[in-house]
């Protein structure tokens, strides 16, 4: 194994998805692609990255719509790497992105937990 390819998202909505994750944190629509039966193949990832992308998936029951904002049981879940923390910082805050947290400066780097626009848990990071 090399590498994990795509982490897989139960959203709401496509389109309010798709407008989060590119327009508030800059992230690159890499494949929308209709599947024929009302379901699409949504993939997003933070722009000049060929690593890990994440499967945006549109709950299509009740169960996985009780799960949108809830995946990893109230726990940061997800890991966004920076290598201008003040700069990304300051550009998802303009964009309304909700952060939980003042920036913390730890010995292993600059770190603030955000909230993605259903209410699953980010940390921004900047590594030291």
């Amino acid at each position: 194994m090399s590498h994990i390819a795509l982490i897989t998202l139960v959203v709401r909505d496509y389109d309010e998805a798709i407008a989060f994750y590119t327009d508030a944190l800059g992230f690159e629509l890499a494949e929308d692609t209709d599947r024929g039966d009302g379901s699409r193949w949504v993939v997003v990832r933070p722009r000049g990255t060929g690593t890990a992308s994440l499967l945006l998936a549109r709950a299509k029951n009740e169960a996985e719509r009780a799960s949108v904002g809830a995946q990893t049981g109230g726990r940061v879940g997800f890991f966004l790497y920076t290598e201008d923390f003040a700069a990304d910082h300051a550009r998802m805050t303009a964009a309304s992105v909700r952060f939980l947290e003042e920036p913390r400066h730890e010995v292993y780097g600059s770190v603030a937990v955000f909230q993605d626009l259903y209410g699953n848990r980010w940390d921004l990071l900047q590594p030291a």
